[in-house]
C-alpha cells in the first residue's frame, strides 16, 4: 500500500469515526425530551428506593435545586436509555477490523460488561443506599434532628451508582489479563495482597470519606475479584 492509500485509509477511517460519534451525539439529543419528561417520576423513584422504609424526607434549599436534580437524572437516563443505539453503532464501526474469533470474543465481553455495570449500579441503589440512609439516621438524638439535602443524596447515588457498576468490572479485567497472557495466573493469586489494598484505595477514591461506603464497594469487588481468577483458572 502506497503512502497516499495509507493516508485516504486513515482519512475514510477518521470520517467513519466521526460520523459514528456524531450519531451518538444526535441519539442523545433526540433522547433528551423524553428523559426530561420521565425525570420528575424517575427522581420520586429513585427517591422511594433510597428511602425504603426509614420514613425520612428530603429537603432542598434553593429554587432552582429540584430542577436542577431533575436534568441531571435526565441527562443519566438519556444515556441509559441511548447506550444500545449507541454501542451498536459503535460495535459497528470496531467490528470490520475484527477476525472472527475475536468478533465472538469481543461480542461476549460487551454483554457481559454490560450486565456487571447494570448488576453494580443496582447494587449501589437497592442495597448500598437505603443503608446509607440508615446509618445517618442512627445518629439522631432528642437534640439532633436529621435533615437529608436532595441534592446532595441524589447526586451520591448516582456517582455511587457509576463507581460501582465501573468496580464490578474487574472478573471480566483479570480474566482478559490471564488469557491475553499478560500476567499469569500464579503471579495474580500471589499478588492477592497488594490487590486487597489496591481494591480498598480505589473504593476510598470513589465512595464518600466513610467505611461503611467503602466496605460495601471494596468487599463485593474483591469477591468478584476471586470469581474471575476463578474462571479464568477454568479457562486455561
Amino acid at each position: 500500500m502506497t503512502e497516499k492509500e495509507d493516508g485516504e485509509s486513515l482519512i475514510s477511517h477518521l470520517e467513519a469515526l466521526r460520523e459514528t460519534l456524531l450519531k451518538c451525539i444526535i441519539s442523545l439529543c433526540v433522547g433528551l425530551p423524553f428523559t426530561l419528561y420521565i425525570a420528575p417520576k424517575a427522581l420520586n423513584w429513585l427517591i422511594d428506593i433510597i428511602v425504603g422504609d426509614s420514613k425520612v424526607a428530603f429537603n432542598f434549599f434553593s429554587p432552582m435545586e429540584v430542577f436542577l436534580i431533575q436534568l441531571k437524572t435526565a441527562m443519566v437516563l438519556d444515556v441509559i436509555v441511548c447506550f444500545p443505539y449507541m454501542a451498536k453503532k459503535i460495535w459497528d464501526f470496531i467490528l470490520p477490523a475484527l477476525y472472527e474469533n475475536e468478533k465472538r470474543f469481543v461480542k461476549k465481553t460487551v454483554l457481559a460488561s454490560v450486565g456487571l455495570f447494570v448488576a453494580g449500579a443496582c447494587f449501589c441503589l437497592f442495597v448500598l443506599m437505603p443503608m446509607v440512609v440508615k446509618f445517618g439516621l442512627s445518629f439522631s438524638t432528642a437534640n439532633i434532628n436529621p435533615m437529608f439535602g436532595l441534592s446532595n443524596i441524589i447526586s451520591l447515588a448516582l456517582m455511587l451508582a457509576v463507581a460501582f457498576g465501573i468496580m464490578f468490572q474487574t472478573p471480566l479485567i483479570t480474566i482478559a489479563l490471564i488469557k491475553s497472557d499478560i500476567i499469569s495466573y500464579e503471579s495474580v493469586s500471589n499478588l492477592r495482597p497488594y490487590i486487597i489494598v489496591g481494591i480498598l484505595i480505589v473504593a476510598a477514591i470513589l465512595t464518600p470519606p466513610d467505611v461503611v461506603s467503602q466496605l460495601m464497594l471494596g468487599i463485593p469487588t474483591y469477591l468478584l475479584f476471586e470469581a474471575g481468577l476463578l474462571l479464568a483458572r477454568k479457562n486455561k
